[in-house]
């Protein structure tokens, strides 16, 4: 159902940081136009801490958003709103028990290559 992760870094120099990710890191990534690096990352997996309010973005990716939505809401997750059109992909948001919301994006930019995990 859930075919990967989409994070959002905000950033006071975008292109420092996406020039760190290419040049240290190595990550592929695609122009999802404009300019937009979007990187592939390796398998990822998150963490949930206390905090007096929710202040980040993650979205999970997958192939087809109603199906997925289908399936969440069968399984009794809350979606709140209509799913938006963008020209980069589509998305719905779910609430998390922690009274957070997490989105759920079906993108339409061309996925980035794979990279190797290397271990330093």
């Amino acid at each position: 159902m859930i075919s990967g992760a989409h994070v959002i870094v905000y950033s006071n120099d975008a292109e420092a940081d996406r020039n760190f990710f290419n040049d240290i890191f190595g990550f592929g990534s695609v122009d999802a136009g404009g300019g937009w690096l979007i990187f592939r990352l390796p398998p990822a997996e998150v963490a949930f801490h206390p905090a007096d309010e929710y202040r980040n973005e993650l979205y999970l990716m997958c192939d087809d958003l109603e199906a997925t939505i289908a399936g969440l809401e069968r399984k009794g997750v809350v979606t709140t709103g209509d799913i938006e059109e963008r020209s980069w992909g589509r998305m719905a948001h779910i609430e998390l028990p922690g009274g957070g919301v997490l989105g759920i994006y079906q993108p339409k930019h061309p996925l980035p290559p794979s990279a190797p995990i290397t271990k330093d």
